[in-house]
């Protein structure tokens, strides 16, 4: 399973999403919804950008979730992108404050 796949299964069992459930959200046709959504999630075929940008958005994740190359920023990305406005403006001024000492 690639670890798009992986984080793709994991983000759809975390809502109780099926397969096919996520994929017809996503605007996948109802007739190949499952399977699609199969192949993405055990690595046998890649979708294309516009459908992660629809599948992420089901999902209430950023997109970037999905390509980031180590598993702490898909867990930094998945946190922030959760965190209502204010505690994402907070949490990016103490970054930049953080960066500037650093």
């Amino acid at each position: 399973m690639s670890v798009f796949g992986k984080r793709l299964k994991a983000a759809r069992t975390e809502v109780g999403l099926s397969q096919e459930g996520l994929g017809i959200e996503a605007g996948l046709d109802p007739m190949s919804a499952s399977a699609r959504m199969n192949r993405y999630e055990v690595g046998a075929r890649s979708p294309n950008y516009d459908l992660v940008v629809a599948l992420a958005k089901v999902l209430k994740l950023p997109a970037a979730y999905f390509y980031a190359a180590r598993e702490d920023e898909a867990e930094l990305l998945r946190l922030y992108h959760r965190l209502p406005a204010e505690a994402r403006r907070k949490m990016l001024d103490a970054l930049r404050a953080q960066s500037d000492n650093g």
